[in-house]
């Protein structure tokens, strides 16, 4: 693959993960939406590592660091929309937002 067609993937990720985040209005809709956001700039990273440093390790951490926020993110989220789920019955983020106390 060549740079310029893994940043054209990584890009289409990243916009395809913001317009599911920002028009949706249930919670896990939302949460997969950023992860696709997350997605793209993993591939945006590996892309500019590989091609600009194979060697240098640094590409590596940087991208293993983007996949361990991921996973963070997306199970923090999950915990919190499940624990919101079954002490109030909401999933979308109209109500969620109304919440107070």
């Amino acid at each position: 693959m060549t740079f310029e067609l893994l940043l054209v993937l990584a890009a289409g990720l990243f916009c395809t993960g913001l317009f599911g985040a920002l028009s949706q209005q249930s919670i896990v809709m939302i949460m997969m939406g950023i992860e696709l956001m997350i997605g793209g700039t993993i591939v945006a990273a590996a892309a500019f590592w590989h091609f600009l440093a194979p060697a240098a390790a640094s590409g590596q951490v940087v991208v293993v660091a983007a996949v361990v926020a991921m996973a963070v993110e997306m199970a923090m989220g999950f915990a919190v929309t499940t624990a919101l789920y079954r002490s109030r019955r909401v999933d979308t983020a109209d109500l969620a937002r109304d919440l107070r106390g």
